[in-house]
């Protein structure tokens, strides 16, 4: 089958279990402490009942952590595991090295990071950084007002209900923004509605 007879099916699969919508898109971040740490730290993670509580406390206790470079001071003379109340070191480095890529990039704000996102070698660069993969470069798009489908395991088990190989990242990632189309929906407000119904957020 192909990519359109795919999500064809997909579409189906939507419109059956979550209904015609509309689905609006999540809003993200305008802290951008709050983005850093979204991407860096939700891999593995009830997202609800763990890092989202966690995101909204550093927001109000590192209000000066809005823009990047703020975030990095903050980095320099706090520790962020004991401000997350999150020990795991390696998610702490990918956001150490993700603020450090920024701001060496320019980027100190949502909306730059927006624009920034824009060109394929700014996404490569963030490739780079350990634990920074297909799925979070979408991911953080998202977290700053951009649409697009993040695929993680939740989205995995919803298409394969749906009949929908196990596809690689790329190709699934286009079955969906071709299902999202098919029904005239925003790509990032059609992720977060089935992220909610796999995820048990709803």
């Amino acid at each position: 089958m192909t990519v359109p007879s795919f999500a064809r099916r997909l579409a189906d699969h939507i419109q059956h279990l979550l209904g015609g919508g509309p689905f609006p898109q999540p809003g993200g971040w305008t802290h951008m402490g709050a983005v850093i740490c979204d991407v860096s730290f939700q891999p593995r993670c009830n997202y609800e009942a763990t890092l989202r509580p966690r995101l909204l406390r550093l927001q109000t206790t590192w209000p000066d952590a809005k823009t990047v470079h703020g975030f990095q001071s903050r980095l320099a003379t706090e520790d962020l595991a004991v401000a997350m109340k999150f020990n795991h070191a390696q998610k702490v480095a990918t956001a150490h090295a993700i603020t450090d890529l920024l701001a060496a990039n320019g980027v100190d704000t949502r909306d730059d990071l927006h624009t920034w996102l824009d060109q394929q070698a700014n996404r490569a660069a963030l490739r780079t950084v350990k634990g920074v993969g297909p799925k979070s470069i979408d991911y953080i798009g998202n977290l700053v007002g951009r649409s697009q489908i993040a695929v993680d395991v939740h989205l995995r088990t919803f298409a394969a209900d749906a009949g929908v190989p196990d596809l690689p990242y790329e190709q699934l990632r286009a079955v969906y923004e071709e299902a999202a189309a098919l029904l005239g929906h925003d790509r990032g407000g059609l992720e977060h509605a089935v992220w909610r119904s796999k995820s048990g957020a709803a």
